[in-house]
């Protein structure tokens, strides 16, 4: 039976779905995350570098949450606003996957929920 992640240290959802969802069989399927601050539910300032920090803080709460970590990521799919913003993105992502470098696809799309530069979603497994 599929299980509904939640946790108040990441965003609310704010559509029709879950922070994540994790399967009978392990798998954790965290919905695409932007970079809005829990506490405050705004978008934080200071370009793609604190918006791609914020987006890892809430995906590391959700997984948190689920009992997953980073290296537990078996897949990810990057949104960006711009394919400029693809060297300053990659490098904020090696920091935050450093163990086990999960399967990754990245697009440039033509506009975010909320004006956002980046969004990230994530499928773990243990």
């Amino acid at each position: 039976m599929n299980k509904v992640i939640n946790t108040e240290n990441a965003p609310k959802a704010i559509g029709p779905y879950s922070q994540a969802i994790l399967a009978a069989n392990g798998m954790l399927f965290v919905s695409g995350q932007i970079p809005v601050n829990p506490l405050t539910g705004k978008v934080v300032e200071g370009g793609i570098e604190a918006q791609t920090e914020q987006v890892f803080k809430n995906i590391e709460a959700i997984l948190k949450e689920a009992g997953y970590g980073m290296k537990d990521v078996v897949k990810t799919t990057c949104l960006l606003n711009s394919m400029d913003d693809f060297a300053t993105m990659n490098g904020i992502y090696a920091r935050h996957f450093t163990e086990i470098l999960p399967a990754r696809a990245a697009y440039a799309v033509e506009k975010l929920p909320m004006g956002v530069l980046i969004e990230i979603e994530v499928i773990a497994y243990k």
